[in-house]
C-alpha cells in the first residue's frame, strides 16, 4: 500500500460563496433530518426488540412522533431555578450543541461531482490535520456538560458533570491512540486523503483492533449506554442536565445525537473506506462515483447508529468503577502497545520487506482476543470489596447488647449507612 504523504487539498476553498452557502445548508438539514429520524428509529427499534409496539399515534406509523416531540418541547415554559449561575447557566447548552455541527465540516460524504455548472467535492473543507480538528472540536463540547452541571447550583448535575469530565479524559485518549495506525497507514491526517489511501483495502481489516478501540471510546464519548453515567436515571435523576427544560435541554439532546452522527460518520471514513461503495458493488464500473456515493456513506453511517441503539437496548449500564477502570487499565495499555506494533510493521515495510498485511491481521486478532478477554473479566467479574461474605458479616455484626461488638460502617471499604437495628460504637456509647 502507497501512502499519500500530501494529499491533493485544491479542490477545496475556490467554491463560490453561494456554492459554500449551500453545502452548510445541506450538512445542516443532514445532521437535523438524521436526529429526527434516529430519535424515532429508535424508540421503534427498541420496541421491536422489546416486543412493544413504540409510536405509532402521530402521522403514518408514528413517523413525525419526533416532529411531534420537538414543537411540544419548544413550547413548553423555560424554567431557570433560583441559585443558578445564569450567564454560565444559559451559554451551556449553545456551547454543546455549536461543536457538534462544526466538527461536520471536514467529513467527506463523496467526490467530486458538478453543481449548477461547478465541479466541487461533496465536502465543506479539508485540512491536512482534519481529523485532529474533529478531535479539538468534539472536546469542546464536553465543557458544555460540564458548565451545565456545574452551574445548575445542584448535586445531581454536579456530578453528572464530574462524572462525564472524567469520561471523556480517559476515553478520548484511547479514542485519539486508535487514529495513529491510520495516520501511519494512510500517510496523513486529512479525512479526505484517508479515504483514497483506502481505495484497495479499507483499514477495518488492516487495523482491527483500532476500530474495536474506536468503536467503544466513541461510544463513551458520546455518553450513550451502556456509558451514559453522566446522565443515570436511576443515581443522578438526570444527571447534568436535571434543571434544564424547553429549548435549553432539547439542545442537549440535539448535541447528543448530532455527536453520534459525528463518531459514526469518523468510523465510516476512517475504517470503512468513506463514500467507496462496498463489495460486490464496488466491482461494478462507476458504483461510487458521482451522487452514488453519498448513498454508500449513509449507509455506513446509519450501520453504527444502530450499533448505538442495538447496545442501548441490550446492555445494562455498567458500575463507574468497572468503565472507568477498563478505560484505564485496559483500553489505553492495548491501544499504546497496537500503536508500537503498528509503527514497526510499518517500519519494516518502508524497508522493503513482504507480508504486512499478514501480520497486521495476524497481531490485529490477537490483540482483539485480548480486548474482548480483558472486557469479559472486567465486567462478568464483580470482586468483593471487603473480603468474604464471612469477613464483612465479622467486621459488620450487630450490637445486641449481649457484648456483641458494634456496627463498623465503614468495615468494607465504603461507607455503608446502618439498618434501623444495628448501632454503632459512638451510639452504644452515648446510650451507655
Amino acid at each position: 500500500m502507497t501512502a499519500t504523504a500530501h494529499p491533493d487539498l485544491s479542490a477545496f476553498g475556490i467554491d463560490p460563496w453561494w456554492l459554500v452557502l449551500l453545502k452548510v445548508l445541506a450538512v445542516f438539514a443532514f445532521l437535523v433530518v438524521t436526529v429526527l429520524a434516529a430519535i424515532y428509529l429508535e424508540r421503534k427499534v427498541i420496541a421491536w426488540m422489546q416486543m412493544r409496539v413504540g409510536p405509532n399515534r402521530v402521522g403514518p406509523l408514528g413517523m413525525l412522533q419526533s416532529l411531534a416531540d420537538g414543537v411540544k418541547i419548544a413550547l413548553k415554559e423555560g424554567l431557570i431555578p433560583a441559585g443558578v449561575d445564569k450567564p454560565i447557566f444559559l451559554l451551556a447548552p449553545v456551547i454543546a450543541v455549536i461543536p457538534a455541527f462544526m466538527a461536520f465540516a471536514v467529513i467527506p460524504f463523496g467526490p467530486e461531482v458538478s453543481i449548477a455548472g461547478h465541479r466541487t467535492p461533496l465536502q465543506l473543507t479539508d485540512l491536512n490535520v482534519g481529523v485532529l480538528y474533529i478531535l479539538a472540536v468534539t472536546s469542546i463540547g464536553v465543557y458544555g456538560i460540564v458548565l451545565a452541571g456545574w452551574s445548575s447550583g445542584s448535586t445531581y448535575p454536579l456530578l453528572g458533570g464530574l462524572r462525564s469530565t472524567a469520561q471523556v479524559i480517559s476515553y478520548e485518549i484511547a479514542m485519539a491512540l486508535s487514529f495513529v495506525g491510520v495516520f501511519l497507514f494512510a500517510g496523513t491526517m486529512s479525512t479526505s486523503g484517508i479515504v483514497a489511501a483506502q481505495a484497495e483495502v479499507w483499514f477495518v481489516f488492516l487495523l482491527a483492533p483500532s476500530f474495536l478501540i474506536y468503536v467503544i471510546s466513541m461510544v463513551g464519548e458520546t455518553n450513550r449506554a451502556p456509558f451514559d453515567l453522566p446522565e443515570a436515571e436511576g443515581e443522578l435523576v438526570g444527571g447534568f442536565h436535571t434543571e434544564y427544560s424547553s429549548l435549553r435541554f432539547a439542545m442537549f439532546m440535539l448535541a447528543e445525537y448530532v455527536n453520534m452522527t459525528t463518531v459514526s460518520a469518523l468510523a465510516a471514513t476512517l475504517f470503512l473506506g468513506g463514500w467507496q461503495a462496498p463489495l460486490p458493488f464496488s466491482l461494478i464500473d462507476g458504483a461510487d462515483s458521482g451522487w452514488w456515493a453519498l448513498l454508500w456513506f449513509v449507509i455506513k453511517v446509519w450501520g453504527f447508529m444502530f450499533l448505538f441503539i442495538w447496545l442501548r437496548a441490550t446492555l445494562p449500564r455498567l458500575r463507574y468503577d468497572q468503565f472507568m477502570g477498563f478505560g484505564w487499565k485496559v483500553l489505553i495499555p492495548v491501544s499504546l502497545a497496537w500503536v508500537m506494533a503498528v509503527a514497526s510493521i510499518r517500519a519494516f515495510s518502508n524497508a522493503g520487506y513482504d507480508g504486512v498485511a499478514i501480520a497486521l491481521v495476524t497481531v490485529g486478532l490477537i490483540a482483539v482476543v485480548v480486548i474482548v478477554l480483558a472486557l469479559r473479566s472486567r465486567i462478568g467479574t464483580r470482586p468483593s470489596r471487603g473480603g468474604s461474605a464471612t469477613d464483612r458479616s465479622d467486621r459488620s455484626r450487630v450490637s445486641t447488647g449481649s457484648g456483641d461488638p458494634a456496627y463498623n460502617p465503614v468495615a468494607g471499604g465504603f461507607p455503608v449507612p446502618p439498618l434501623p437495628h444495628q448501632r454503632t460504637s459512638s451510639e452504644e456509647a452515648r446510650n451507655a
